[in-house]
């Protein structure tokens, strides 16, 4: 560490990225950075950690002191500070790069993966962990309600970390998750996902099983053993595995699972299990959570309290207000599977209720027209779906493209109700206009969608 006293991060504001430099910076390095977007609270969290921030990014923001660079996951080429980094012939590293050499070696380390599941699994597991008297470095893509961050590092031998099956870095295409050292390993399902990096099914599968090809012999995975193409993916796998699911053919099988409005209950090896939060998906995350505590020796009973106090995650299942007895709900869901489960669960959890459901098609995925059918399929399940225009329509060709208004009427075709509306505002005053007390309406979409969620709710406050 002594030949290396300077970091600059690119990209600084970043949920990890702040959190991996106020944690050098607290090790006595000097922490510079940069970023685009630079406001509270990670602003102010940086600020007060005592690294300085360069708003903007600019070849002069590169210090001549600087020792090592760290070029986030967002940043491309054409980045003035990354032209800058190169021309010069700086050391350069992903965040990755700088976890495993830093925080990461010599640890046992739990890293949560999986198409679906894997911030909620890996707050319930840190939580778990915590409780249980681990006090695990964690870093979750989310917000745990119980942490109140998305990322810290503690002296504990234990760390959780949500393992990203995306991309590392431009300069590093690896999947992140496989430069975290996973002594166990979470696999919670595997889809397509990720059109912009991924050219089909296959290639994600053999990303997984690269992560099971560095989890040691005296390590575990734990795979959902009901999804085929975990199945697959486990054929060969040069590590321990434990299979956990509803099928017969689980080692651990989760049993008597019960779906009340204020939670969900299952058993799993002999044990009995209640948290609060609803939904099969949800039982499926605890599940995992349970297999990860249990490795890293936390008791039953442990378990149990944790679960009794887990608050969840910003963003999951989210109520952001109730006016005129409507709800408005936050929900990460926009993959189809996870919008469809998502639809599950509000009925589960409202089930006199009018569902409505509100989806963004916001990511690389779901602007392309790959689940055109399968969205549709999962919007009939709604009472009510609403779908807008997508946005920057020119990144794709025609006919790679999304067509909102023919999902509209895919979703009519299967026995759904739903509209085209372009707009944010007009999708507020639509939904104000229609919606009746004790309605929910669930916003979906891995983004702020324009902010709907407080202009709808300001919308239903002024109808008259």
């Amino acid at each position: 560490m002594a030949d290396r006293e300077h970091y600059h991060f690119i990209g600084v504001c970043g949920t990890a990225m702040g959190a991996v430099a106020s944690a050098m910076k607290a090790r006595g390095v000097k922490v510079t950075g940069s970023d685009e977007k630079v406001y509270p609270p990670m602003s102010t969290f940086l600020e007060n950690s005592g690294v300085e921030i360069f708003e903007g990014y600019r070849a002069s923001n590169v210090p001549e002191s600087a020792d090592v660079i760290v070029i986030g996951n967002t940043i491309s080429r054409g980045n003035e500070e990354a032209e800058e980094v190169l021309n010069r012939r700086l050391l350069y590293q992903s965040l990755p790069e700088v976890l495993k050499e830093q925080f990461l070696r010599g640890k046992r380390n739990f890293v949560v993966a999986g198409t679906h599941g894997k911030t909620t699994t890996a707050a319930m597991l840190a939580w778990v962990l915590k409780e249980g008297d681990r006090d695990p470095g964690y870093m979750i893509g989310g917000i745990p309600a119980n942490l109140g961050q998305g990322a810290s590092f503690t002296d504990s031998e234990f760390n959780v970390l949500e393992g990203d099956e995306y991309d590392t870095a431009f300069f590093d295409k690896r999947s992140k998750f496989l430069h975290y050292l996973p002594e166990l390993a979470v696999i919670n399902n595997i889809e397509f996902d990720h059109a912009d990096i991924y050219g089909s099914l296959e290639e994600i599968k053999m990303s997984f099983r690269r992560l099971l090809n560095i989890v040691p012999g005296g390590g575990l995975a734990v795979v959902n053993g009901d999804d085929p193409n975990v199945i697959e993916v486990i054929e060969q796998s040069p590590c321990p595995v434990r299979t956990i699911g509803m099928s017969e053919g689980c080692e651990w099988r989760i049993e008597n699972p019960v779906y009340q409005t204020e939670g969900s209950s299952f058993r799993l090896a002999g044990e009995d299990y209640f948290i609060p939060m609803v939904g099969e998906f949800n039982v499926r995350n605890a599940a995992m959570a349970v297999a990860g505590g249990i490795f890293a020796g936390v008791r039953p009973d442990q378990i149990r309290k944790s679960f009794a106090s887990f608050k969840g995650i910003a963003r999951r299942q989210q109520l952001r207000g109730e006016v005129r007895g409507v709800r408005v709900i936050d929900d990460f869901a926009h993959h189809p599977t996870a919008i469809r489960l998502a639809i599950k669960a509000f009925r589960q959890r409202y089930p006199d209720s009018r569902i409505w459901a509100i989806f963004e098609p916001r990511s690389n995925t779901t602007r392309r027209n790959i689940f055109q059918k399968e969205l549709a399929e999962a919007l009939a399940g709604a009472d009510r779906a609403v779908v807008p225009a997508i946005s920057d329509p020119g990144k794709f060709a025609e006919a790679e493209r999304l067509d909102p208004e023919q999902l509209v009427r895919d979703v009519v075709s299967l026995g759904g109700e739903a509209v085209y509306i372009p707009s944010v505002g007009e999708i507020a005053r639509y939904v104000a206009m229609h919606a009746e007390e004790d309605d929910v309406v669930a916003v979906l979409s891995n983004g702020g969608f324009g902010g709907l969620h407080e202009i709808l709710l300001s919308t239903l406050e002024e109808r008259d």
